[in-house]
């Protein structure tokens, strides 16, 4: 059962006139109610009766309701209950290598099937058993699954754990009752690499049509891994070694299945050197959020807004601060419409991580710190740009609590955090308000 911590004005359940805040909502049609896809999966009918609970004693309301939508109760919080937090100590996880006295939410793990499928967040599995299972089957709820590897013994060495390698059986479970997975691997040179990467992508491919996409993203690690399991960074040869690899299974499941199936993150092709493919490549940027086609996907809106941008040839000197690995990318495209405007000036900075370590390349990892140290007494224009996955999401805190504002402060230039959008860039670029 929930408790009812609030109710939507003008929704089915205000209407009613007959459930108050501090009730339980105990059943909907008979179903008991444990969180929100028990609430969102059995409220979905146009014929609802619902079992509440006030000072002990339950009672019936019955109401009508268009299908699907929401009843207008609140509980407390988004899941209407706790979020299920990692079982885990993989080898790899970044939450480990962070250093002591950040803000307390960034060290929770969490590890919530009910997250993977209403927000795309990915779980190892490790935590479910068989009920939770068969209500993933039964209310059709396609998630996103860290795989690594399928290994079972490999994956227990490297989650730490002594169930991670019974769990994979969940897989074929899911798959051959029709659910759609993405699936994630974490790259780490010399464990799941090489024969290892071939195995897992093979044993997922048995698993078509149900596996949707596969992402392959490196290890990243930080200065802060002092007692940790001994991990070493791809390096040119090992990262071209991996997209070796993962270019013969794309030609195999192209060949088998209609799709490439499997795609590197972008880091991969700057770590090996290699040309970042086209965007055909990346067929329908299914892994985009994992890393895979960000770059490409930039470049290509950027274009487009370029070639359709008519922009009042004003002077305007700005700045740009990004990550080393989109440093590159971002370097040619704001060529591009200094190339087109004359009077456009923009200088671009990579910042170093200092914080985390140099091997830590990408934007959204950049504390305000590094921002500030390395950009300090630089004539930075009218505006500085940065990445918009620098700050928290829907706030503008960077990751080691220091706001925009503060930023601004010290180096006398208006911030403007930008969405990773190539039509958003070149507003951005242009001082086009949005």
């Amino acid at each position: 059962m929930i408790k009812i911590t609030g109710i939507i004005e003008n929704s089915p359940a205000y209407r009613t006139q007959k459930i108050s805040i501090g009730d339980f909502l105990i059943s909907i049609n008979g179903h008991k109610i444990n969180d929100v896809l028990d609430y969102m999966y059995y409220s979905a009918d146009n014929q609802i009766s619902l079992t509440v609970s006030r000072d002990g004693k339950e009672f019936t309301v019955n109401l009508e309701k268009s299908e699907y939508d929401d009843l207008g109760i609140e509980s407390g919080s988004f899941l209407m209950d706790k979020k299920r937090t990692c079982r885990n100590k993989c080898v790899f996880c970044f939450i480990d290598q962070m250093p002591k006295g950040m803000r307390e939410t960034l060290y929770f793990k969490d590890d919530d099937a009910r997250l993977s499928f209403l927000q795309g967040n990915y779980v190892t599995l490790t935590n479910l058993e068989q009920p939770d299972i068969d209500r993933i089957i039964s209310m059709k709820l396609n998630i996103n699954v860290s795989v690594h590897t399928t290994n079972p013994e490999l994956r227990c060495k490297m989650m730490n754990n002594r169930f991670a390698g019974e769990k994979l059986k969940y897989l074929k479970q899911m798959t051959d009752s029709g659910i759609k997975l993405n699936c994630q691997i974490v790259l780490c040179p010399e464990l799941n690499d090489g024969e290892e990467l071939k195995r897992t992508l093979s044993d997922l491919g048995e698993l078509m049509p149900n596996i949707s996409s596969i992402a392959v993203v490196p290890v990243g690690l930080s200065k802060f891994r002092e007692g940790l399991y001994p991990l070493k960074c791809f390096d040119k040869d090992s990262a071209g070694e991996a997209l070796d690899i993962i270019s013969e299974f794309q030609n195999k499941f192209l060949e088998n299945y209609g799709t490439r199936l499997v795609f590197p993150s972008d880091e991969f092709f700057l770590i090996a050197e290699r040309k970042i493919p086209g965007s055909d490549y990346y067929e329908d940027f299914a892994q985009y959020e994992n890393g895979v086609g960000m770059l490409r996907s930039l470049e290509d809106e950027f274009m487009q807004a370029l070639e359709c941008s008519d922009y009042d040839n004003q002077n305007r000197k700005i700045s740009i601060a990004t990550g080393y690995s989109a440093y590159n990318t971002i370097k040619k495209l704001a060529g591009l419409a200094e190339k087109k405007y004359s009077g456009l000036k923009c200088e671009l900075y990579s910042i170093r991580n200092d914080f985390f370590g140099e091997t830590i390349t990408v934007s959204g990892l950049i504390t305000a710190t590094d921002i500030l140290k390395q950009l300090e007494n630089k004539n930075l224009g009218t505006e500085l740009l940065i990445s918009s996955s620098m700050l928290r999401r829907d706030t503008d805190v960077f990751l080691d609590d220091l706001t925009v504002s503060d930023v601004e402060n010290r180096l006398n230039v208006k911030i403007i955090p930008v969405e990773n959008d190539g039509f958003a860039l070149l507003d951005a670029i242009l001082g086009i308000s949005l």
